[in-house]
């Protein structure tokens, strides 16, 4: 399984709604648009940015893996060996 977002080969992949559940007006879980990522780059994901900033501003791969903190991650731990957990930092940088 690759991850949609640093590309690396894993064993496990999370679902990651790109607009928050509890951002969805009124849509249901089905129709939140998704992506298929390593438990790394979702737990980095959601230690930097709260979900209103996620759902309003990094509400798209693209947007993500254009964001600058997301693209340094992302460098980093891409030579990460997948098959070992990676430690994220767990800093909110936006809240």
């Amino acid at each position: 399984m690759i991850c949609q977002l640093c590309e690396r080969e894993v064993e496990h992949l999370t679902i990651h709604h790109l607009i928050p559940r509890q951002k969805a007006k009124k849509k249901k879980v089905e129709t939140i648009p998704t992506a298929m990522i390593c438990s790394a780059c979702h737990r980095q994901i959601h230690s930097l940015f709260d979900n209103t900033h996620l759902s309003q501003e990094l509400n798209s791969l693209e947007k993500l893996k254009n964001e600058p903190q997301m693209q340094k991650f992302l460098i980093w731990v891409q030579k990460q060996d997948p098959s070992k957990r990676v430690r994220v930092h767990r800093q909110h940088f936006y809240s």
